[in-house]
This record gives C-alpha cells, sequence and structure tokens, in this order.
C-alpha cells in the first residue's frame, strides 16, 4: 500500500511542504486545473505538475480526475472528439509515469453536499448530506457555489443542460459508458495507466438524474463491460458507506481478490437517515464504516496501491477548501498506516 494525499496545485491553502511533513505520504493525487473540461492537457501541462511535486521530494502517483465531458456521459453527436482528447490525456499521463487516474460518471453534479461546514458536538465542522435540504436548492438560479460541483453553470445553462438529461435513462447511461470504455480502456493499457472509476457520491439519484455507480452489483458491471486489468475501480469506503445496503468489507474482499482495486478512498461517515449523512473521522468508532475490516480484506490481498485519506473535518481552527484541510486528514493517513501495521503482524 502506498499511502498518498490530495494536493490542488501551487494556490492550495496546504502546501506541499506540509504534506512532506506526514509520516509515511510520499504519493501525491492531483490534476491539471488550468485547461478547459473536454480539451487534452499537453503534456508540457503534466510535466509541470509533476515537477512542482518532485521538488517537494514527492510523488505525482495518481491523477484525480481527467474530467469526463458532458457530452460522453449524454451520448452527444459531439462525444467522439470528447473522449479523442481524453485518450490523448490519458496517452500523456502515461508518458509522465503516472500509473493511476481516477474518474467518476456522474450526470451534471460531482460529489455533493448540502452543508460545508455542519458543527459537530466537539466543535469541529464537516461535510453532510441531507435529502431534504437538497430538496429546497432552487435550481433555476444554477449551480452557483454549491458544494461538489466542480463546474458552475448559471440558471440558463443548467436548465438546458437537465433538459438535455431528460432523455437519458439509467440504462443509456451505461451504454454511453460503455461506448466511452471501449474506445479508452484500449488506450489506457497501451500507456500502462489504469483506469480507477470513482462511485457515485451519494449514491443514489438527485434531482431527477440517473446514478448508475452505486453498489457491488454495478460494479460487476463495470468492470464486465470491458474485462481487462485497466478497467478498474476507486474503492471509495464513504461513497459506498453512504448506504446502509453496501457491506464494504465483502465487496473489497471481492474487487480485491480479482486485483481491480487501483486506489482506495478512505473516509468515514454516520449515517443519520435513509439518505443523509455527516462525515466524520476516520477511526470506525465514530461512524458506520469499519475501516479495520475494509483494510483487513485489502491486506488479505496484499494491495499494493495507493489509498489516500479522503475528506477531513475541519478542526483546530483551521481555515481552507472544505474537507481538505490538512490536520484531519493528517491523522487519517496516521490511522490508516497504524492500522496497515498492525493487520500485518
Amino acid at each position: 500500500m502506498q499511502m498518498t494525499f490530495r494536493w490542488y496545485g501551487p494556490h492550495d491553502r496546504v502546501p506541499l511542504k506540509y504534506i512532506r511533513q506526514i509520516p509515511g505520504v510520499r504519493g501525491i493525487v492531483s490534476a491539471v486545473y488550468d485547461v478547459p473540461g473536454g480539451d487534452a492537457w499537453p503534456q508540457a501541462n503534466i510535466a509541470r505538475l509533476g515537477e512542482q511535486i518532485a521538488a517537494a521530494d514527492l510523488e505525482l502517483a495518481v491523477i484525480e480526475s481527467i474530467p469526463v465531458h458532458e457530452d460522453i456521459k449524454l451520448g452527444a453527436t459531439t462525444r467522439d472528439r470528447y473522449i479523442d482528447a481524453y485518450c490523448e490525456s490519458v496517452t500523456r499521463v502515461g508518458a509522465a509515469g503516472v500509473p493511476v487516474v481516477c474518474y467518476n460518471f456522474m450526470p451534471i453534479f460531482d460529489w455533493t453536499r448540502t452543508d460545508l461546514a455542519c458543527v459537530l458536538p466537539d466543535g469541529s465542522t464537516t461535510l453532510t448530506y441531507d435529502q431534504n435540504a437538497l430538496a429546497r436548492i432552487d435550481l433555476s438560479q444554477g449551480t452557483g457555489e454549491l458544494p461538489g460541483w466542480s463546474t458552475a453553470y448559471d440558471g440558463e445553462s443548467l436548465q438546458r443542460l437537465l433538459a438535455q438529461w431528460k432523455a437519458v435513462n439509467a440504462e443509456q447511461l451505461w451504454e454511453n459508458l460503455a461506448y466511452f470504455l471501449e474506445r479508452v480502456v484500449p488506450v489506457a493499457t497501451a500507456a500502462n495507466v489504469k483506469l480507477a472509476m470513482h462511485p457515485d457520491d451519494p449514491p443514489w439519484s438527485i434531482f431527477g438524474l440517473p446514478r448508475i455507480i452505486t453498489d457491488a452489483a454495478a460494479l460487476r458491471r463495470l468492470l464486465s463491460l470491458v474485462d481487462v486489468p485497466a478497467n478498474g475501480l476507486t474503492f471509495c469506503t464513504g461513497s459506498l458507506g453512504s448506504s446502509a445496503a453496501n457491506d464494504l468489507p465483502s465487496m473489497v474482499n471481492e474487487f480485491a481478490a480479482m486485483g481491480r482495486i487501483h486506489f482506495m478512498h478512505c473516509r468515514n461517515v454516520k449515517r443519520t437517515g435513509p439518505l443523509s449523512f455527516n462525515e466524520v473521522a476516520h477511526p470506525s468508532a465514530f461512524g458506520d464504516v469499519d475501516m479495520r475490516a475494509v483494510l483487513a480484506a485489502l491486506r488479505a490481498h496484499n494491495y499494493p496501491g495507493p489509498m489516500r485519506p479522503d475528506h477531513g473535518r475541519m478542526i483546530w481552527g483551521e481555515q481552507g477548501r472544505p474537507g481538505y484541510g490538512l490536520h484531519d486528514r493528517a491523522l487519517g493517513a496516521m490511522y490508516l498506516q497504524g492500522l496497515w501495521e498492525g493487520l500485518g503482524v
């Protein structure tokens, strides 16, 4: 296992020199953030990112993410040119020596939360999701600063996009995913890159849009679309653990045995309702994710890949990008490494 840490580039409020001081963390998870979505990443931009990270005595271990253009997910007539650009980016990431690309296939909205600074009983703040709060959001105003949505849309653009999605159901989204993977996975294989699909977060429909990467059956179907090693998973305990129906240790055991987990996101959540949850501290006792059992399943199959502490709370008065402060994620990295070492004895 390689312990890694997410970094959002030179403007991240957590500098590389601080990440370098977290014991055991040597891998960085990052992306090229200065290229418009849908365009191919220039080799120079990827190289520059790697050089910035190497200058801090760290290595670029995972690209998270190369965004999948909305036209690809919609199955629009323009999708081929965006898929070609995606293939170019994957090829160039491989040429730079980065072995894993994390991505997702969520319609319009990326990971979604309804509160970025919910105060927990201990005084820390955290990210939360509440289905009732989501229902009160007025999409006619666009996305604005709503949490977790990587692309901002004004009201008119968002309504136009939502209208397009009315013609796409879950089965059609699966077909569009298959079309994408049939073209991209061979390119990734040739480039020595492992594609690691991130599950939908949360793993259920929002705003009536289809979400398909939600449970064990969906993960099996994903892997069967192009059944080769390069087509794999980012196993996110927080995303999948938000649903009480998902047995995480069993799922990890199944997919790690297949060698198809290429990246681990470790985050704990406390379910507060059937479709609601709070993100909590990483140790098992604080939430509904049995982190020890998850890591034990990985250990049993000698998981060799990258792992990162996922979203953390804001603690000790820290200010920064919600979910991506330094302190709680550093605690998470140490907890996960302690579990891993203990399980290996």
